[in-house]
């Protein structure tokens, strides 16, 4: 299919619609990727340069404007390779112009400013305090300019030769944000998320509504301020492509080391870092963080909770979100089941008071891999434009948009309420920047807000316990009075204890692990004829089962009087699914478990068994018994079989967790066992 080909109504609609509405701010993106392709420059300076000359829809002058931008490129743009040739020519010519990226530092010994360009290898140019003043990023990170040099050469001189005598950052210089209320206005809400991921690049017609709404997600840090990002998944998903090309004001950080002089404040120079001079700072790589401050983690966490932090006697504020971008290199099922889904990021950082600044998760396993199909080849905005209007929607707040027409339920605390708040106000920005909208789509935007802090939360509740157990986020629309939860696709079912009955000899139980955080744990037994042998295997106190063993043999007869363990070898082993550690209460599970085995008859079905017995069969209570019944709840227990001691413990369950499940009380182990296999 030929460029300018359109596939069909719709796709031809849309480019009309943004050919007619924004005139001179479009951009065929096929031409972007044609280009791309042979220059390795940013897209917002392809696309700048492809605005002034093929912002048409005339294929004669796309032709000619294409011609141009190449022979620019061609002449301008400093391929690094090329480097030595450029700067023949500038020695040659006296002044030229080239597009390079150039970062400015200051030299205190001659007490001049100095340009680095990267590509052309100049490290030294000196560089007019005028332009170091009007564009402060040349000095963190640095810019993308058309840059003119100067060559000349003295005896003895101490500086460069080069001298950067123009500089002209590749950026709208103003934006017209009317023009822009009044162009979307000609557009449906369906019509403009299109335009908008396809000004990123992406095909819509090609992507689910589901993964539309991700991307959108990936651009909310771009029109909020301060707000905090996650996203993990597999590689090659475009998890940095936004944050890299396609808008000059946010800077993404490779994986490595990092300061927080560079990030936050440097106390010797009193300059404030990457957040003070950035709309948005992206970490690339969460793995791979680390800071060379032992105090760099703590000022983060202040940073994301209040946009403030402080640094010796100042307290500083900045607007900059923080956005974390990593791979999961498992699958995200049997992450899910054992551990949690922020275990990428590096040892210093899992805790629950960092992670619960985060406004949201999304989902990275859900975004395909990126193919060609997935780029499109129709009409969309300059990214540079796009960039532009993402950054003055900053100076907007919708976050009372969902009080028109719903409410949060009781289960969202303050901070998932801001969370909230935050993410619909980004969303709202970005489908309806003229603060124009309708009930649906705001109900769109809060329950996707409400699934990516519960995405959090969720985590949360594996790493800090029960202190973040509320995790049943609901909203009620004002309407018709109806509450409706939301829920995480990757949460439903746990699965860890599933459906049916096990064999005889197999039951779960939940028991604090090593780690300190209740567990689920199965235990296996195997019965053959024997001499009454035990053999244990997994990662399990030894102890514990072998005083199970003992306390089997001497009161087996009173389960039942065809129990004779003197005439069977049993198998016991023990798997930790969870990884949580050795199980702190293990005895009266393996109790059970020999009963069940040597009976034949298994236990109940969605049954977990909670509490343990001394050898003499007293019956001790269950630990920790709140946050014990949501890890059942969360691995698929139905069931739960619990000391009678542990009735005083019920009142710290909250009402609707304990309603969750069957509940069987028991007095002794010999009653334990009959209430596990469902004899009465």
């Amino acid at each position: 299919m030929s460029a300018t080909m359109l596939p069909d109504n719709t796709e031809k609609s849309l480019d009309m619609l943004l050919i007619e509405h924004f005139s001179g701010k479009v951009v065929r993106k096929d031409l972007t990727k044609l280009i791309k392709e042979g220059a390795n420059v940013p897209v917002y300076v392809l696309e700048y340069l492809l605005g002034m000359y093929c912002a048409s829809d005339d294929e004669a002058t796309i032709q000619s404007g294409l011609i141009s931008v190449k022979r620019i490129l061609a002449e301008n743009y400093v391929r690094p390779d090329e480097a030595e040739k450029v700067k023949s020519k500038i020695r040659e010519s006296g002044s030229y112009k080239v597009i390079d990226k150039v970062t400015v530092k200051l030299n205190e010994k001659r007490d001049v400013y100095e340009a680095l360009l990267s590509n052309l290898g100049v490290k030294n140019a000196e560089i007019s305090d005028t332009f170091v003043r009007d564009f402060e990023k040349l000095l963190v990170g640095g810019i993308w300019c058309i840059v003119t040099l100067q060559y000349r050469f003295e005896e003895n001189q101490k500086g460069s030769p080069f001298a950067v005598t123009d500089l002209k950052p590749i950026q709208m210089p103003n934006m017209d944000m009317a023009g822009l209320f009044e162009a979307r206005r000609a557009f449906t809400a369906e019509e403009w998320i299109d335009a908008l991921i396809r000004s990123t690049g992406m095909e819509p017609s090609h992507l689910k509504d589901r993964v539309k709404w991700h991307l959108l997600a990936r651009m909310i840090p771009l029109v909020e301020n301060n707000y905090n990002f996650c996203e993990l998944g597999p590689r090659g998903t475009g998890k940095s492509h936004i944050y890299k090309e396609i808008s000059p004001n946010s800077i993404l950080v490779s994986g490595g080391q990092t300061t927080v002089a560079n990030l936050f404040y440097n106390m010797s120079s009193r300059k404030v870092g990457l957040v003070g001079l950035w709309d948005t700072v992206a970490f690339d790589e969460v793995a791979g963080i680390n800071f060379k401050d032992h105090d760099g983690v703590q000022i983060m966490k202040d940073y994301m909770a209040s946009g403030s932090f402080s640094r010796g006697r100042e307290s500083i504020n900045a607007n900059a979100s923080m956005v974390f971008i990593g791979n999961i290199n498992q699958s995200v099922e049997s992450l899910v089941k054992t551990s949690h889904l922020l275990a990428p990021f590096p040892e210093v950082m899992i805790d629950s008071a960092f992670f619960d600044r985060f406004h949201a998760y999304v989902p990275g396993w859900e975004i395909p891999k990126m193919r060609p199909e997935f780029f499109t080849n129709q009409y969309g905005l300059i990214v540079d434009y796009l960039a532009e209007y993402l950054r003055e929607m900053r100076k907007w707040n919708f976050a009372d948009a969902i009080d028109k027409w719903f409410k949060l339920g009781n289960n969202l605390n303050q901070r998932d309420t801001i969370a909230v708040r935050r993410t619909v106000s980004g969303l709202l920005k970005l489908v309806c920047p003229h603060g124009e909208y309708e009930k649906e789509i705001v109900r769109k935007c809060l329950e996707y807000a409400l699934e990516v802090r519960r995405r959090v939360k969720e985590q949360l509740k594996k790493i800090g316990g029960m202190e973040f157990y509320d995790v049943h986020f609901s909203y009620i629309d004002l309407e018709d009075g109806q509450e409706r939860f939301i829920t995480v696709p990757e949460q439903s079912g746990g699965g860890l204890i599933p459906e049916g009955r096990l064999n005889p000899g197999t039951l779960h139980t939940i028991s604090v692990g090593g780690s300190g955080i209740p567990g689920v744990y199965r235990l296996e037994i195997q019965s053959m004829a024997g001499s009454g042998k035990l053999n244990i295997s997994g990662p399990g106190q030894k102890e514990a089962v072998k005083v199970a063993f003992d306390y089997f043999k001497a009161n087996a007869s009173r389960v039942s009087a065809s129990i004779k363990p003197g005439e069977h070898d049993f198998h016991l082993h023990l798997v930790e699914l969870q990884n949580n550690g050795t199980p702190d209460a293990l005895t009266l599970a393996s109790f059970i478990a020999l009963c069940s085995a040597t009976l034949t008859k298994p236990v109940q079905s969605q049954i977990a068994v909670m509490g343990d017995m001394s050898l003499g069969g007293t019956v001790v209570q269950v630990r920790n018994l709140a946050e014990s019944l949501q890890v059942a709840f969360d691995a698929g227990a139905k069931r739960i079989l619990l000391p009678m001691s542990s009735v005083i413990d019920i009142p710290t369950v909250p009402g609707e967790l304990f309603a969750k499940f069957q509940t069987s009380f028991y007095s002794d182990p010999v009653d334990a066992v009959f209430k596990a296999l469902g004899v009465e």
